[in-house]
């Protein structure tokens, strides 16, 4: 934890999208969080969507949509201030194709109960590296 998953409709593919890149955007938002989210239990993964019906589903719309499953333990300032940050460069992001289509932008987090299972030999190689 903490996982950030990219839900995108295909038919931004022929308008330049480069999913990557977006991937990378939010990976280097997280690490530069410090320890708000640990390097090893960072997640960003894309889903690339090739059914869906938009709005009326009468024009080629297209979406983003981009949900982080964090554990508890953040503060509500910190919260408040790194997912409006990154919405943004999201938003700065897309702003040339938002600016030649329709394109719908969002953004949601969920703070994950426990109890919850994992094992992650990831995080020992970045705690060698401090």
């Amino acid at each position: 934890m903490p996982h950030a998953i990219v839900e995108w409709t295909d038919n931004l593919e022929k308008d330049g999208f480069q999913v990557r890149g977006l991937l990378q955007l939010i990976n280097a938002e997280m690490r530069a969080a410090g320890d708000a989210f640990p390097t090893g239990g960072i997640r960003v993964r894309a889903i690339k969507l090739t059914d869906y019906v938009v709005a009326d589903g009468e024009d080629d719309y297209a979406f983003v949509n981009i949900t982080f499953k964090i554990g508890k333990g953040r503060s509500e300032d910190f919260k408040k201030e790194f997912f409006t940050a990154l919405f943004e460069r999201v938003k700065a992001y897309f702003a040339e194709i938002y600016a030649r289509r329709y394109l719908a932008l969002s953004l949601y987090f969920e703070e994950l109960e426990s109890p919850n299972w994992k094992q992650n030999n990831i995080h020992a190689k970045f705690k060698k590296a401090n």
